[in-house]
């Protein structure tokens, strides 16, 4: 029998990281599926579903905040089918869920932690418990004096495209504790089950926010970008968008499969007095890749700021 797993605030997050997980669990079973393009991070798997395990989740249960809301989440889950239609969505139930919750994950805006967090029961209900944050801005100092001493608290910084399962995580170190290593292979069960991941000291949090959490829109800019270009020179507009994402997908599994440094792959394209060269100058000459920089830079300092009280 597995542990019961909450996600309080299933937002777009939420659903996302519900829905790649039970889909994990369900792909186990058929065994005509295709495997992913790329091996998880080493040291992690993707959940099975042959034999109980207390590290993977056999219950689920969301919150939101609205009726309407529980009624749309429960018929996205329905659409996954097996598990899927088992999700428990609550509205406005925060300690229920809470109560009847091994594992909780925190999905909410940054600046609600602290109110959901302090809502009466809410303290009893975390005590013993493992709590996932995935907020933003929201520090593991700031969240220990929110909760009983008992709980064991961990940050994630899950991206989007965690619902595709090719997601990028990064989880803060664990609190040492005689469940340490359960909570591991917990954590690294959800996480790893939509994409990879990674610890990391907590210090990088904002960083990280920035660069695989806003990530993806910076990506997509650029991808646009390309797409014009191509359209601009007379390609139809989506055979422009496909060709301009398969050229980034093929150059990311380049670096993170064989392991080649994007400087290597750049030059290797590069001839003497070629197209590439000529584009990459003009690429030069608007700043591209002091503006991508300076981008995860500001990104960073705002991640920073979410978690905090507002200024009067």
């Amino acid at each position: 029998m597995g542990y019961t797993l909450c996600v309080l605030g299933c937002g777009t997050m939420g659903v996302a990281i519900i829905s790649g997980v039970i889909t994990s669990l369900q792909s186990r079973l058929n065994t005509l599926e295709i495997p992913k393009w790329e091996s998880h991070t080493p040291g992690t798997c993707t959940p099975t579903a042959d034999s109980p395990d207390p590290s993977l989740p056999s219950i689920f249960i969301t919150t939101v905040t609205r009726k309407e809301s529980a009624q749309k989440l429960q018929h996205t889950f329905g659409l996954l089918g097996g598990l899927g239609s088992s999700v428990q969505v609550l509205a406005g139930e925060n300690l229920a869920a809470v109560q009847q919750a091994d594992v909780i994950i925190l999905c909410c805006k940054p600046h609600q932690a602290h109110v959901i967090l302090s809502q009466h029961g809410i303290q009893e209900a975390l005590a013993g418990k493992l709590l996932i944050s995935i907020l933003a801005g929201v520090t593991i100092s700031q969240l220990t004096g929110w909760v009983p001493p008992t709980t064991r608290v961990v940050r994630a910084m899950p991206n989007t495209p965690c619902r595709i399962r090719e997601g990028m995580t990064v989880v803060s170190n664990l609190p040492i504790s005689e469940e340490a290593e359960l909570d591991q292979s917990i954590i690294l069960n959800i996480f790893s089950s939509i994409g990879r991941c990674r610890f990391l000291e907590e210090k990088n949090f904002d960083a990280c926010t920035a660069l695989s959490g806003s990530g993806p829109a910076f990506a997509c800019i650029f991808l646009e970008a390309m797409a014009d270009g191509g359209v601009m020179m007379g390609l139809p507009r989506a055979e422009a968008l496909e060709l301009a994402a398969q050229t980034l997908q093929g150059a990311a599994r380049m670096v993170l499969q064989a392991g080649a440094h994007p400087a290597q792959i750049k030059d290797s394209v590069t001839t003497p007095g070629g197209c590439t060269i000529a584009g990459l100058l003009a690429m030069e000459d608007g700043k591209v890749r002091s503006t991508i920089a300076r981008a995860i830079q500001v990104a960073t300092e705002r991640a920073s700021e979410l978690g905090q009280p507002a200024k009067i």
